[in-house]
């Protein structure tokens, strides 16, 4: 299975981020019909790969807030299992990141909303691009 380490191979195709209340692991239902128009773009694309990384602000404890990243993952990991179809063999290893990769302001309110997120992205191997050019 890929690591995050090796995201250099591959393209970018979309990207959704869904964003969670402090100390909350459950998907805002408003995130399910973007969510399931990533899996349908995705299926367009030769050999696509999903990648799903959860983050947490620093509020609470390290280990807490691994858990809680882990959580939202897995749970965005699930609606794209169940509801969008996705196959398992799609699908990288959820990603739960914990504090690393803050994207907002720790010490503002709205920076630690803004570190509370889960991103989706749909990827291609470029090797696969590679060939399917030629097409």
């Amino acid at each position: 299975m890929a690591r995050f380490g090796q995201l250099d191979d591959y393209y970018i195709f979309h990207e959704v981020t869904v964003y969670f209340g402090n100390g909350k692991v459950k998907v805002d239902p408003q995130y399910t019909p973007q969510l399931l128009a990533l899996t349908q773009r995705a299926k367009t694309i030769e050999g696509y790969m999903i990648e799903v990384k959860g983050f947490a602000s620093s509020t609470g404890s390290i280990a807490a807030n691994q858990k809680l990243s882990e959580d939202r993952a897995n749970g965005v990991t699930n609606i794209l299992l169940q509801q969008g179809h996705v196959p398992l063999t799609r699908m990288l290893a959820p990603g739960a990141m914990g504090e690393s990769e803050q994207v907002g302001n720790e010490k503002t309110t709205e920076g630690q909303a803004g570190n509370r997120r889960v991103v989706v992205r749909v990827l291609q191997n470029k090797a696969i691009a590679g060939t399917s050019l030629g097409k």
